[in-house]
């Protein structure tokens, strides 16, 4: 029987409502969670990790690199067949993607949690539990990256983004749907992981911005992170990668000073392309110098770049990490 390393992050899977203030808050410990998964000791042996009680929006980058030194020193371990690790579920594809970006092993990795508190009708927790474990006791499940598991789908964790607030299957990947299904115990995967990106890193030491594009803003916000240290940002342009022509002038003076801007878009499917040439368009951005993002949220481009820049790439090679789709250190 396989032994798989469950590693408690807080979130929603380990919260109930508190009484005095009618709201949800961290409460359950791992072993009350585990305890709710009833007969998962007939597919594989349980070794529970609590490594924090946070709530999802306290999650920095700093806490995700302490998660993947640790996530990294588990599967490095050779009685560990795969690790599952619980998080809240408004940071989940952030942290799901940094996992991905900076461990390198071909033994699974699942992420999941909870939409709804252990205090609500149909807490979806034990069954999310459930699946992600025998998700990572799969043979198929190996050499796929980190997977995120929630209600019975699949996606990776560099597809995957956060499509609802509050529906059971909140996560979505646009345009290609899940790669796969946990369906009576069994795995069952419709394709394979798109993208296969490594980038190791001991710290991070950089900060990059993002900002989120709308009808007629001006430079001050670009001009802020320009003026206060940053060494990247991330720009969620509108459709194929367009800005307001206001903002060009700021873009082309940060570009200047050694920013590495990488441009989205604010759409939720379709990527980024020079399709224009106009004043803003993304034909002029390219001109300027400006990295594109491809179909990555913001969000999640904005851990790529981070993560790029700590570990001192030059411009040229943070573009082939964005634009190439595959790259192993």
């Amino acid at each position: 029987m396989k032994k798989i390393a469950v590693v408690f992050n807080g979130g929603t899977i380990s919260m109930k409502v508190d009484e005095r203030i009618q709201a949800a808050v961290p409460s359950l410990t791992a072993e009350e969670i585990m305890a709710m998964v009833t007969g998962i000791e007939g597919f594989a042996k349980i070794e529970s990790h609590s490594f924090s009680s946070l709530p999802s929006p306290h999650i920095t980058p700093d806490i995700m690199l302490d998660l993947s030194k640790f996530v990294q020193e588990l599967v490095e371990r050779d009685d560990i067949d795969g690790v599952v690790i619980t998080h809240g579920t408004d940071t989940l594809e952030e942290t799901a993607y940094f996992l991905d970006l900076t461990i390198k092993t071909e033994k699974p990795i699942v992420i999941t949690g909870a939409m709804r508190s252990s205090s609500e009708l149909g807490y979806d927790g034990p069954f999310n539990l459930a699946t992600s474990i025998c998700t990572a006791i799969s043979e198929e499940a190996k050499a796929r990256g980190v997977l995120v598991c929630f209600n019975g789908e699949l996606n990776s964790a560099s597809e995957v983004t956060k499509a609802n607030s509050m529906s059971l299957n909140a996560f979505k990947t646009p345009s290609f749907g899940p790669i796969g299904i946990v369906d009576n115990n069994k795995v069952i995967f419709y394709r394979d992981v798109i993208e296969n990106t490594y980038i190791p890193i001991d710290k991070l030491d950089k900060k990059v911005g993002l900002i989120k594009c709308v009808s007629g803003m001006d430079e001050d916000i670009v001009n802020f992170y320009t003026n206060n240290n940053y060494s990247g940002l991330v720009i969620e342009a509108m459709g194929r990668g367009n800005v307001p022509p206001n903002i060009v002038p700021a873009i082309e003076k940060a570009l200047h000073k050694g920013l590495i801007i990488v441009v989205t878009s604010r759409c939720f499917e379709g990527r980024v392309f020079e399709s224009y040439g106009y004043i803003g368009g993304g034909k002029n951005l390219r001109d300027l110098g400006v990295i594109f993002g491809e179909s990555m949220p913001g969000q999640k481009a904005r851990i790529k770049l981070l993560i790029s820049l700590s570990a001192k790439f030059k411009k040229s090679k943070i573009q082939d990490v964005f634009e190439q789709g595959r790259y192993i250190i």
